[in-house]
């Protein structure tokens, strides 16, 4: 037989699955909103909270401690942006005066309650910082003391350096009387002291105190504050930068002078080759027999413009003499000076000089003297 699923259990089903979804789709209040609490020495405790699932509302937080008096509303609330987001609370000791009480606490929205709570205000204890500090100065140790806070679980902190210190250096005693060794009383010291929570005995989620003031000490005694000493460390940077500085410009100065350098430094030598012409084609670079075929030559100078026209004369250093004179005109246009210092003072200039020989070649005559040659 078929069996047929009624119509009224299909609805049934659509209704209740209507009904179940809102519910699953809703926030948890615990993961919407989030809560810290500060126990500031068992004196006063803060509870904020961040209701961001919540924007725009001012939510109502009411607590009681246990073994207290009945449930109150908060008196005191702390506000972010116009909207409450934190409240202060005066700790109400138990029937036997003890402090570490546990507080229970609900934050509702209007009339329905987001959340209610309740932890140990030891939990999250943040100590008071340490005051009146002492200094016993023993040589190069000093002794910190200081009263103790009236519960137990505490560890006594106390920190140190001097100007030539990058870090901190630690002490810690479980009780305000910390004594720090091996210091310099040459130096001065910067103290400072807080108090921290054991974690074996209060968990992780403390806060240790605030620092105490800073104070100054040199030698066993008190300062205001610790003088900056000299140090020649940023003068011997400044003094390394300029002399390397200097080194740079003159590095660069001899490169752009660099052959004017070079040839003060290592003057050239000149090529005998050009200085002593023949030396080394002819006579094999032979000095002495150079010298010996070259010691009866003279040199031609080079002649100026007005004095062009005796430059066949000064290549010759026998005097041409035309075997047959044509006219008094067509005489030598040169200085008359000149001509006698080719052929030697006192001597006329169309006369053979003494001690001389005429040689005739092709129907000129030349005046041929001891240290002359012909060149043709």
């Amino acid at each position: 037989m078929r069996r047929f699923f009624p119509s009224w259990a299909a609805a049934a089903l659509l209704l209740l699955g209507y009904l179940v979804a809102p519910e699953e789709s809703e926030p948890d209040p615990e993961e919407a909103v989030q809560l810290q609490f500060i126990n500031f020495n068992f004196d006063t405790v803060w509870v904020t909270w961040n209701a961001s699932q919540y924007p725009g509302t001012n939510l109502t937080f009411s607590y009681k401690f246990r073994g207290g008096a009945a449930r109150s509303k908060c008196q005191n609330y702390t506000l972010d942006q116009g909207y409450a987001s934190g409240c202060v609370l005066e700790v109400e000791p138990d029937e036997d005066g003890a402090r570490d009480v546990i507080l229970e606490l609900s934050l509702c929205n209007k009339t329905s309650a987001l959340l209610k709570r309740s932890v140990w205000i030891s939990d999250y204890l943040k100590p008071k910082s340490p005051e009146d500090l002492n200094f016993l100065w023993q040589q190069e140790a000093v002794t910190v003391t200081c009263s103790n806070l009236s519960y137990k679980g505490l560890l006594y902190e106390v920190q140190y350096r001097s100007d030539f210190d990058f870090k901190w250096e630690s002490t810690e005693q479980k009780t305000c009387s910390v004594t720090v060794e091996n210091l310099d009383a040459d130096k001065c010291y910067y103290f400072r002291a807080r108090v921290k929570t054991m974690e074996s005995r209060y968990g992780s989620e403390t806060y240790p105190s605030d620092w105490s003031e800073v104070t100054h000490w040199q030698g066993g005694e008190r300062k205001d504050a610790c003088q900056q000493e000299e140090t020649h460390f940023p003068q011997f940077v400044l003094i390394s930068s300029l002399v390397a500085l200097l080194t740079v410009c003159v590095l660069l100065l001899l490169l752009w002078e660099r052959h004017r350098v070079k040839n003060f430094l290592i003057p050239s030598v000149p090529d005998p080759k050009f200085t002593f012409p023949g030396l080394f084609e002819d006579h094999r670079g032979n000095f002495q027999e150079w010298i010996k075929f070259t010691e009866n030559m003279a040199y031609v100078n080079k002649v100026e413009n007005e004095e062009e026209e005796c430059a066949l004369e000064e290549m010759l250093v026998a005097q041409l003499v035309k075997a047959e004179v044509e006219a008094p005109t067509t005489g030598l246009l040169c200085p008359q000076t000149e001509v006698e210092e080719a052929l030697g003072p006192g001597q006329h200039p169309h006369q053979p000089p003494q001690h001389s020989e005429v040689v005739t070649l092709g129907g000129f005559s030349f005046v041929m003297s001891d240290n002359s040659y012909v060149m043709l």
